[in-house]
């Protein structure tokens, strides 16, 4: 902007020499917006241009050039008489002093809060200044006086009235009110809409000290005092283990000062105003940091209501209407900003991040540092600088990324036991009888055909490779892989509550306890609606909520929307099962034989990647409807929407994402019949069995397929490429609308501005759900496939870096929210931990055939080996048994006449009296299997609650620490009384010496000096 120019400003709606209108008249009256000015203008002009000075006496003095026009003067430059302007040449570069939107216009006060807000233009007229100043001076007469963007001057009674956009008055109207109760809060506020986008308005919002500090005592801030203490060293040899430790690990550790380890430590205690003396205050701006402050900020914000409800500009019987229901409103409805922001009055509200963390010419910051340290995937081998990831986005977003550091550094020894279980299964491979003898094609086994009519005879020693294949993920390391990750899962749990109480020590969150939070926006409306409705039939309304009456089509919906939704996850995975079989039927029809070997693999893969597209997709589907399903229920505060929705999610996922698995794992070849009596579906299609060697290879594939591709493409490909999207359409929108003025063009942008165009802040659910799924896929199913904390390891490694680049620089920044653990999620956890137990320990007994060998060696074998164990789980079939029209349709395919045909199964030879019956053979193994998962479970389960009960959850040191704090705390106190009570005695004894010396006084000068007698006792002893 040019040195010369000027902008011309309206001044506001409510002039300074008419006295203001209450809320109710204000309410009522007929127009709104800039008033006439007054008849006697002529007759008091310096009374009336004194009077416009003390208005915008807010106005900073640092800001030069800024004068009052003479009202009269306006006739003659060629402006409307009725529109009072304000004449405002601006600085040279005025950004530069404020920091680009990081400080208010006079460089001083810190940006706190953003409040964001559209408004249209209207043609009557344009304002050419958009910059308005709150200040205290002005707290108290300026609550609805802000300049209103875009609205031109009213006109006379008989002229026509311009077309106004009624919905866009009443937005405006509540604005207005909602900061000048802010104002009168204490906040300081400054208006902005001489911004880069357009139709865009900014309010900024500052907290000055006295603020802070009333807001900090009720909240309870532990803030830190001047008192400072020694923490608890170390000793003897494990000082020295913990040195070497500290030089191994120092190339690892981030460089940032809050993660260095501390030596001393200063006392903390419940921030009090009649205490400041204890705190160190001498630096106060450093004092609360931009977290503090903007949480304190937000508190207000959602405390501050705005009682307003719809504005009518009606007239006659619709006006009195109106009228009524806002008086109604009035009594029962109250907007805070979360409603505000709900109704559309502001379309945003967010604290300002740091400062710039890329280009040249930056300025030091936590942003900055934290993008170079911690939002790098150069630093991927690094520690996490979880301190100053607390001190810049607060506690609840700490703890996310230290569970998650905890979680990734915990699958490191998991995965070196699973690496070492899956090459223990490559190093036995051709040691393993039972593939030897499947591969032995000496032994000239044949087996029933695999479909009706189209399939044929088969050599079992086609299925050589799927055996020792299977044999890599079972054998005997497997059951001590399971044991291991059961135990490992008790040890992550514990391991992961010593170390948050360890952060709650050092965060200063010993005895925090959430207090109620404020009701949501929707809840307070369905409030005020069930009020209006019983104040209708004119019912008592006091203490309005909602019961579980209100609530019950919500409940009923959710149920039968849940049950709706786990019967779609079935029927999807019931249409893949006929489309394996189908297929599978079809491929058999091939005449290479190498296409027919290939069956079985290629029908898996394909209905393995339907399977992952069809999860990827339902996830997105069941998150929305989780959400839609919660907000139906109205929950009143907002943990208790994000615990709802958790449940409701993580369910729904569940199911989706395992059923699939659970199939596969439990059920296939578990009700196919045998040869001459198959199951069928829809009297066509044979229910598939599994592989010779076992449905566990097939398991295997499965769970490595959904959770590669699960990982790779929704949680890496999505998390990059739809906010990346999303940044891109944003920018194409603002591109379209921005002013074709080459000047507007090129000024940089303001901090405020540059922060509205990133992603919103969604909450940390997503991030948590991804784990957690992924979590189950890690514990659920470990028996099948080893290697799974390996890739869990190496995506996490990828999702820290990932999840802190979106952060830092995709994000707004987010309000900071004390937490003192991670909620619902530690107990969703714990639930997969025991879960796991119980589901290894039916994969091992059920689907792989660990039992069914151990039964065979100590039970049937003749020379104590494994020799003859595949010809012992083979059952015997005569070909004349088949069903009509079931039979091969080529019978010589393998080149010769087959007699007799083996399937996988316990059951009596066509020559027993009980031909095809179940043998006792399978009453044995079932016997086995159900004794294994009962002592199986019953061991973990133990073991892993002694784990629990060994491990202390508080460490020994911490609680030390935590004691020691009281201790002095109590000692501050007692110091501070006593040197209260000293100087109250030396006070009493100066009085008394005074009293004393008084009555030495002769009378006469006694009655002469009786003032100065008098003064002698009234020394104040109040400290």
């Amino acid at each position: 902007m040019e040195k010369d120019e000027i902008h011309l400003r309206r001044l506001p709606a409510a002039a300074p020499w008419g006295p203001r209108k209450s809320g109710a008249e204000d309410a009522g009256s007929e127009f709104h917006g800039v008033d006439f000015l007054p008849e006697d203008l002529n007759e008091a002009p310096e009374e009336t241009g004194m009077r416009v000075n003390k208005k915008y006496s807010c106005l900073p003095a640092e800001e030069k050039g800024i004068h009052i026009i003479n009202i009269r003067a306006i006739e003659d430059i060629g402006y409307d008489q009725h529109e009072s302007t304000l004449l405002n040449s601006l600085s040279k570069n005025p950004d530069a002093d404020c920091k680009y939107g990081l400080y208010f216009r006079d460089g001083k006060r810190k940006v706190d809060y953003i409040l964001v807000y559209h408004y249209k233009k209207s043609s009557a007229g344009r304002t050419l200044t958009r910059r308005v100043h709150h200040n205290d001076s002005s707290a108290r007469s300026t609550k609805q006086d802000q300049p209103l963007p875009g609205k031109g001057v009213q006109l006379e009674m008989g002229e026509s009235e311009p077309h106004v956009d009624y919905h866009e008055d009443d937005k405006r109207f509540r604005r207005e009110e909602y900061e000048g109760n802010l104002v009168e809060a204490g906040l300081e506020l400054e208006r902005d809409e001489d911004t880069k986008i357009h139709g865009i308005g900014f309010v900024k919002i500052h907290a000055p000290w006295n603020v802070l500090c009333r807001e900090a005592e009720f909240l309870k801030l532990k803030m830190p005092t001047k008192k400072m203490y020694q923490i608890n060293q170390t000793h003897g040899l494990l000082k020295k283990i913990n040195s070497v430790i500290q030089k191994i690990t120092e190339p690892i550790q981030p460089k940032v000062a809050e993660h260095k380890p501390q030596t001393v430590k200063r006392l903390s205690y419940p921030f009090s105003r009649e205490k400041q003396h204890l705190f160190d205050l001498s630096d106060r701006d450093s004092f609360f940091d931009s977290k503090t402050r903007s949480t304190i900020v937000y508190e207000i914000l959602k405390r501050t209501t705005c009682t307003k409800a719809k504005y009518s500009m009606g007239k006659g019987e619709g006006r009195k209407k109106e009228t009524t229901l806002l008086n109604k409103r009035r009594k029962c409805g109250k907007y805070g900003i979360t409603s505000l922001l709900a109704n559309g009055v502001y379309s945003a509200a967010y604290p300002l991040h740091d400062g710039d963390y890329e280009g040249e010419n930056v300025e030091p910051n936590d942003r900055k540092l934290l993008c170079e340290e911690w939002a790098s995937y150069g630093v991927f081998y690094k520690y996490q600088p979880i301190d100053l990831v607390r001190k810049y986005f607060g506690e609840k977003i700490g703890l996310y990324f230290a569970w998650l550091g905890v979680y990734t550094q915990m699958l490191i020894p998991a995965s070196i036991v699973g690496i070492i279980v899956f090459l223990y299964g490559c190093a036995t491979v051709d040691e393993n009888i039972p593939s030897m003898e499947m591969c032995d094609q000496r032994n000239n086994i044949t087996m029933c055909p695999l479909c009706d009519r189209t399939c044929s005879y088969w050599k079992m020693s086609s299925a050589c490779a799927t055996a020792r294949a299977s044999h890599l993920f079972d054998n005997p390391a497997t059951v001590f892989f399971s044991v291991f990750m059961a135990l490992w899962a008790a040890t992550f749990m514990e391991h992961w509550k010593r170390k948050q109480m360890r952060l709650n020590y050092r965060w200063d969150l010993t005895g925090f306890e959430e207090e109620e939070d404020h009701p949501r926006a929707e809840y307070e409306a369905k409030v005020l609606e069930k009020s209006l409705r019983k104040e209708h039939k004119h019912k008592e309304t006091d203490k309005e909520k909602l019961t579980w009456k209100d609530r019950f089509p919500a409940y009923l919906t959710n149920f039968v929307g849940i049950i709706f939704m786990v019967g779609l996850t079935f029927a999807i995975v019931f249409g893949v099962i006929i489309y394996r079989i189908s297929t599978a039927a079809a491929l058999a029809i091939s005449s290479t034989p190498s296409g027919r070997s290939s069956v079985r693999v290629t029908v898996t893969a394909t209905a393995v990647i339907i399977n992952l597209v069809v999860i990827i997709i339902l996830d997105e589907v069941y998150g929305c409807i989780a959400r839609w399903l919660t907000q139906i229920e109205v929950p009143k505060t907002d943990k208790n929407f994000e615990e709802r929705l958790i449940f409701k999610a993580f369910l729904l996922k569940f199911v989706n994402a395992y059923t699939p698995i659970f199939y596969v794992a439990f059920f296939k070849g578990r009700f196919v019949g045998r040869p001459g009596d198959y199951v069928y579906i829809f009297h066509s299609f044979r229910m598939e069995e599994c592989a010779p060697g076992g449905c566990l290879m097939e398991l295997c594939i499965q769970l490595s397929i959904i959770m590669l591709g699960k990982q790779l493409i929704q949680n890496n490909l999505f998390e990059i490429g739809i906010p990346k999207m999303k940044k891109f359409i944003r920018y194409m929108k603002l591109k379209r609308r921005r002013s074709l003025d080459h000047e507007e063009h090129m000024k940089k942008k303001q901090r405020y501005e540059v922060d509205y165009n990133l992603e919103p802040f969604a909450g940390l659910t997503p991030e948590y759900m991804e784990m957690i799924i992924q979590f189950g896929f890690v514990t659920l199913f470990v028996a099948s496939f080893p290697l799974a904390p390996l890739f869990a390891l190496l995506n996490n490694i990828i999702e820290i870096r990932l999840d802190a680049k979106k952060f830092v620089t995709e994000l707004r920044r987010p309000v900071a929210v004390r937490a003192k653990d991670i909620g619902i999620w530690y107990n969703i956890l714990r639930g997969i931990g025991k879960l796991a137990v119980i589901i290894n320990a039916f994969v091992i007994s059920f689907t792989s055939d660990f039992i069914p060998r151990l039964v065979y060696l100590y039970m049937y074998s003749e020379n104590g080996t494994m020799h003859g164990f595949v010809n012992h789980t083979l059952s015997s079939f005569n070909v004349s048994d088949f069903q009509a029209g079931t039979a091969p349709n080529d019978p010589m395919d393998l080149g010769y006449e087959v007699q007799i045909c083996r399937y996988k199964d316990y059951r009596e030879p066509p020559w027993s009296e009980n031909k095809y019956d179940i043998s006792k053979d399978f009453w044995a193994v079932l016997a086995a299997r159900l004794a294994f998962v009962i002592v199986f479970q019953n061991l973990v389960m133990f073991m892993s609650d002694f784990v629990d009960w060994i491990i202390p959850d508080i460490p020994k040191d911490i609680s030390q620490q935590i004691h020691k704090e009281k201790v002095l705390m109590v000692e501050v106190f007692m110091r501070e009384e006593q040197g209260k009570l000293q100087m109250l005695e030396t006070w009493k004894d100066k009085d008394k010496k005074k009293g004393e010396n008084c009555n030495n006084h002769s009378p006469r000068l006694s009655r002469s000096h009786s003032g100065s007698l008098s003064s002698c006792h009234s020394y104040p002893l109040d400290v």
